[in-house]
């Protein structure tokens, strides 16, 4: 029996412990040797485009170009005890506010009702040297900026005719160059945050003339109306939104929403824009239920093709979840239960 994607998906959907080829072949009772899971891992060229295949059918069930949204955002994937390479790295974690090891992955998110499934992915990887200023150190950092990742990315998806209304992202994404491609390039709808240092100008005269305020200094209407306002370098004016919120905490945030729909009011904004949440929510499934981060591969590539795996395992869960209605932490409770009952009639064949 050959281990193929499918098999090992499988494995790593059923496994609690680490994903490796000798765990792989003693589930399987010697069936699939743990040569043949090493040869799957290094000789297969998955990648983005193996997502996609595996996501296509249910983008093309659930798509529509006046509702759905396509959200960009990264995660890092912790691989804390293994050795540092071109792909496994440290990068700077926003949401931690460290530095940690491991892989950068970026990811295309569709979403639209119940469905919220990657159509594309690319795995960060730091090959360009350069000599840091501060230190007369070299270091190494990518040779593409995130924002042309997504900008490819996003391009990818019109080839692939995939049918949106927005595109979602955070501010770390709302680079002017960004927003006029997916305005003027792609034609397309956007909503973005925007830092609260971000420059507007009230008028096409002010923005020739040069005069800009920062976002947070402006005056919103009370009724919560948008702004129409001139960002720097982009071609098009935008709609902008101001939203205070109370965090778990207790403390007051802050965010500032800008969009090129005309035709939305600040409850459509912000209410549309909530839906970026479920790029989290596929993070976190993607981390704790596809063994994503528990393999102890060792070179890039067997790396790469776990990783995708895992992305693939991902959809699988995805799929699962729509036809029986189970979400993700569900099917995985039930497999865990199946498991643990299966060691109970071992036990007791046992003590038999």
């Amino acid at each position: 029996m050959d281990c193929t994607l499918d098999t090992y998906i499988d494995y790593l959907l059923a496994t609690t412990k680490l994903a490796t080829a000798t765990g792989m072949s003693e589930l399987t009772a010697g069936e699939i040797s743990h040569d043949k899971v090493t040869r799957f891992l290094t000789e297969s060229h998955l990648d983005s485009s193996t997502v996609w295949s595996r996501a296509k059918p249910l983008v093309r069930r659930y798509e529509s170009s006046t509702e759905g949204v396509l959200i960009a955002d990264d995660t890092i994937i912790e691989k804390a005890h293994t050795d540092e390479n071109a792909m496994i790295c440290w990068h700077w974690d926003h949401s931690v506010s460290r530095n940690v090891k491991g892989v950068n992955l970026l990811s295309l998110l569709f979403h639209r009702g119940d469905v919220s499934i990657p159509v594309n992915v690319h795995l960060i990887e730091k090959t360009e040297g350069y000599v840091d200023a501060a230190t007369g150190a070299t270091k190494y950092r990518s040779p593409l900026k995130k924002n042309e990742i997504t900008r490819h990315m996003l391009l990818l998806a019109k080839s692939q005719q995939i049918q949106y209304r927005h595109f979602l992202a955070d501010s770390w994404f709302s680079s002017a160059e960004t927003m006029n491609f997916i305005a003027d390039d792609l034609d397309k709808h956007y909503i973005m945050a925007i830092e609260s240092s971000r420059t507007v100008a009230l008028s096409e005269s002010d923005k020739l003339n040069g005069i800009f305020h920062r976002v947070d200094s402006l005056s919103y209407p009370e009724d919560g109306s948008p702004l129409r306002v001139y960002l720097r370098s982009v071609t098009h004016t935008v709609l902008l939104v101001r939203q205070v919120f109370t965090n778990k905490d207790g403390s007051q945030g802050i965010l500032y929403l800008v969009s090129n729909d005309n035709g939305l009011d600040w409850e459509s904004i912000t209410t549309i824009y909530k839906k970026r949440w479920k790029v989290e929510e596929y993070h976190k499934s993607l981390k704790q239920h596809t063994a994503v981060s528990k393999s102890p591969t060792k070179t890039i590539q067997t790396q790469a093709n776990h990783m995708y795996a895992s992305l693939a395992a991902y959809i699988k869960l995805e799929t699962i979840k729509l036809k029986h209605g189970i979400n993700h932490f569900g099917i995985k409770a039930i497999l865990v239960a199946a498991a643990t009952k299966a060691a109970f009639v071992a036990l007791a064949q046992f003590l038999a």
